[in-house]
């Protein structure tokens, strides 16, 4: 797709179809002159002015528009000029331009819609208009992404206390029975060797 050549390609045709007419009117027999008979009979104030006014927009403005210059004047003019010729002449003719109702609207709607073409989608390519036209501003520059905010590292938790081993229980020393006595010395002499005699049994014994 090439809108611009599109619209380049609609420029031209529209400025060949313009200049054509508007040559027929102004090298014709009898020159604007000739057509000033025909507006008068339309009823249109001073006719011969109105015919040459005609004659030059339909000429002058084709030019403008093969050529690319000063497109936007051109075609408001000659979307005007095309309107009139259907409020006062085409309406009555019906809608066909051949066939039933000759001369009717038809052609004339379809050049004030490429004449509206030129006004909304501009001159296309290759047109003196582009080259005189400032230049387009440049976009703005792409604003650059902000860095995120890193996450502040999570502190790391405190080591647990080691768990001590449980010191051992003081377990008390067993307190000696009441009416225990100790082992009273020269128990054994008595339990022992003396009592199968000898010097203390003799001790014992009396």
């Amino acid at each position: 797709m090439n809108p611009a050549l599109g619209q380049m390609i609609l420029r031209i045709v529209l400025g060949v179809i313009f200049v054509a007419h508007g040559a027929a009117k102004m090298f014709g027999d009898g020159g604007p002159g000739a057509a000033a008979g025909f507006l008068g009979s339309l009823g249109v104030p001073v006719p011969i002015l109105a015919s040459w006014v005609v004659t030059l927009l339909e000429f002058v403005g084709g030019m403008f528009l093969i050529v690319g210059v000063f497109v936007l004047p051109a075609a408001i003019l000659l979307a005007i000029h095309m309107l009139l010729g259907i409020i006062l002449l085409h309406a009555q003719s019906g809608f066909f331009v051949i066939g039933p109702g000759a001369g009717g609207v038809e052609f004339n709607l379809l050049l004030i819609a490429g004449l509206l073409s030129m006004l909304l989608g501009g001159p296309g390519l290759a047109a003196v208009d582009n080259r005189s036209a400032p230049p387009a501003a440049a976009p703005p520059p792409a604003r650059e992404p902000r860095p995120r905010p890193e996450p502040m590292p999570e502190p790391e938790p405190e080591p647990a206390p080691e768990a001590s081993e449980p010191e051992a229980a003081f377990e008390p020393e067993p307190e000696p029975t009441p009416g225990a006595s100790e082992p009273t010395p020269g128990a054994e002499t008595a339990t022992g060797e003396g009592i199968g005699g000898g010097p203390e049994e003799k001790r014992f014994g009396g």
